[in-house]
């Protein structure tokens, strides 16, 4: 028994408005969320719910989680490029090469995105979330590969990712060099124990696999927030 995946929160000053901003680029149904934020409901029963929660917090670097949408055709691609921006994106310079087919942008408050040129072959059947692209080690990928059960669909030169075994998108690791982390997240996962689980077992999983508790955090009630092999914070929630 394993983990899920229940969420990918995003910390933000203005949760309604990110939230809004998010629904309009990815066509998803917004909800209430228990802890003053929004939520965006999955599109199909692979998905994961985006949480936006509020935070006082400001962005201090490039996040560690952006991410990748897909594209069908050149078209497509400039659809959601332009989708983005009237929404209140931009475009940023994180230092892409010109010859790169991806176009990379931000959202209201700064978060990284990329849309991706069409012909990907690796994010090919992944949906139009093609990907959560980490900034992390093959530690993190491995780590999370045995937390979430899901196997690893690409192991090479250090570079990792993992997919859910009923399809959606790819989480992706990049290898080194890592950037160093400049405070906490805006990106973080938030897991639920198995179905019926415990939530101290599989705390004591986790932390079996390389994961550490780091005490009180802005979790949930009743949440314990922890941190992967490469310090990335993520909550274990109470059970549903």
């Amino acid at each position: 028994m394993v983990a899920q995946l229940v969420a990918l929160c995003i910390d933000a000053g203005d949760p309604p408005g990110l939230a809004r901003f998010w629904a309009g680029v990815l066509g998803r149904e917004l909800a209430g969320d228990p802890r003053d934020g929004i939520v965006l409901l999955p599109d199909d029963d692979t998905g994961f719910r985006i949480r936006c929660l509020p935070s006082q917090e400001k962005k201090t670097g490039q996040n560690q989680i952006h991410f990748d949408l897909t594209s069908t055709s050149p078209d497509h691609q400039r659809e959601t490029v332009d989708r983005v921006l009237a929404l209140g994106g931009r475009h940023i310079d994180i230092g892409q090469r010109p010859e790169e087919g991806h176009v990379v942008l931000t959202d209201p408050e700064g978060n990284e995105l990329c849309v991706i040129e069409p012909g990907n072959r690796f994010l090919a059947d992944c949906g139009f979330i093609g990907a959560l692209s980490c900034d992390g080690t093959r530690e993190a990928g491995c780590f999370w590969s045995q937390a979430l059960g899901w196997p690893l669909v690409w192991d090479q030169d250090e570079e990792t990712a993992i997919r859910s075994p009923h399809g959606g998108p790819k989480i992706t690791w990049g290898g080194p060099p890592v950037a160093p982390k400049t405070g906490r997240n805006r990106l973080h996962f938030d897991l639920a124990p198995p179905a019926h689980g415990d939530q101290q077992a599989e705390v004591d999983r986790l932390t079996s696999l390389g994961a550490t508790r780091i005490g009180a955090g802005p979790c949930e009630a009743g949440g314990v927030e922890m941190a992967d092999p490469d310090g990335n914070e993520f909550c274990v929630l109470t059970p549903r």
